[in-house]
């Protein structure tokens, strides 16, 4: 089913909503928004808005628990967004189904790239038109049974496609650009933030621990994605 061309922005803090709103709408986006958890779930899965910005904290039902309910029958991008400071909230996102996750307080900007970052992924993914590529060494690698597509954002395992989310490809893109070289955590904390994530060590190792479940590494004897005690991670060569 054809998803619409609006942005749904679900928060129940109004100044936000409208600043928020306004900033996007001047962007060239048109953007909806909704206060009550349990609406939002409904109009998410009714109204099939183009990308959510679902707020954890709601009345009536939380954001943890929309994404829940809704994912298996909406799919289209989800960024949350939370004003708390513990990181069990981004954990408890991501394994919900969230594309993306910003804390507050929300810097419009960072914002706006990453909502344009989704959708070009969720854009990609529907396109039929195949983008020219100029440079195949820069769009694409290949590597201990990976295979990784810059452009189009999909990546697969032995010939069988991962579902990732937007900043799982960009951590194998970048492990995997420099397989068999030890990448440390605050290297690759940098590389996320001058991509405009808010990235600590402790999400690095929570999307290690996302991208061996999906490559079926087994997280006590990894055989793909390595760590290195006291350095960082390494993608192996084979």
């Amino acid at each position: 089913m054809d998803l619409s061309e609006f942005i749904l922005l679900v928060d129940d803090d109004q100044e936000l909503t409208e600043l928020l709103s306004g900033f996007l709408t001047k962007n060239g986006f048109e953007v909806r928004t909704e206060a009550n958890g349990v609406n939002a779930a409904r109009r998410i899965i009714d109204e099939r808005p183009r990308l959510v910005v679902l707020d954890v904290m709601l009345p009536e039902m939380d954001g943890l628990s929309i994404c829940r309910e809704v994912r298996s029958r909406y799919s289209g991008p989800i960024l949350m967004l939370t004003g708390l400071g513990d990181d069990i909230d981004e954990v408890a996102g991501l394994e919900t189904g969230a594309d993306d996750y910003i804390a507050k307080p929300v810097r419009s900007r960072v914002l706006l790239a990453r909502i344009r970052s989704l959708l070009r992924r969720s854009e990609r993914q529907e396109s039929q038109v195949q983008e020219p590529r100029v440079n195949q060494s820069e769009t694409h690698l290949a590597v201990n049974g990976l295979r990784l597509d810059k452009l189009e954002r999909v990546a697969s395992l032995n010939n069988q496609e991962l579902e990732l989310t937007l900043a799982e490809f960009e951590l194998l893109w970048l492990l995997s650009k420099h397989a068999g070289r030890t990448l440390a955590r605050d290297a690759i904390c940098e590389y996320f933030k001058e991509l405009g994530y808010d990235s600590t060590p402790r999400t690095i190792d929570l999307r290690i621990s996302h991208l061996r479940r999906k490559m079926d590494d087994d997280p006590k004897e990894p055989s793909l994605i390595k760590t290195i005690r006291g350095q960082g991670y390494v993608l192996t060569l084979s």
